[in-house]
């Protein structure tokens, strides 16, 4: 088995974060390293922990997904950001890979998809 990739989960609803903590715990190739609830303690952890990975809520109080995305990018441009929200329309797409997160799902997406975007960020972190 390769390296661990490294997951932070970034959502500012705990019930959300709470079932993608353990859908990931279940898989020995991936660790989540962190949690925040908002964009302002996703920047801030993600400076000390250094994911491979993050799932981003684009919409959040404090600080929303699209500026936490382009802070992290700026800073640690290995990292890879997904970006997940409640609308997958084509704006809120475009304005999180314009942010620089690699991609973005709806928050109802088929969680197969979820974990093939998580491992392919894995492999090129």
């Amino acid at each position: 088995m390769g390296n661990i990739i490294r997951v932070m989960l970034v959502d500012d609803h705990l019930m959300f974060r709470e079932k993608l903590f353990n859908w990931i715990g279940k898989y020995l190739d991936m660790d989540i390293v962190g949690e925040a609830g908002n964009g302002l303690e996703a920047v801030t952890m993600a400076r000390s922990l250094y994911p491979d990975v993050i799932l981003m809520d684009v919409r959040m109080e404090k600080m929303n997904g699209l500026e936490a995305t382009k802070i992290i990018m700026s800073e640690l441009p290995k990292t890879c950001i997904i970006g997940l929200s409640i609308n997958d329309d084509r704006e809120t797409v475009s304005a999180m890979k314009a942010a620089g997160a690699a991609y973005c799902f709806s928050k109802d997406c088929n969680m197969n998809h979820l974990l093939s975007a998580i491992r392919n960020c894995g492999i090129t972190t």
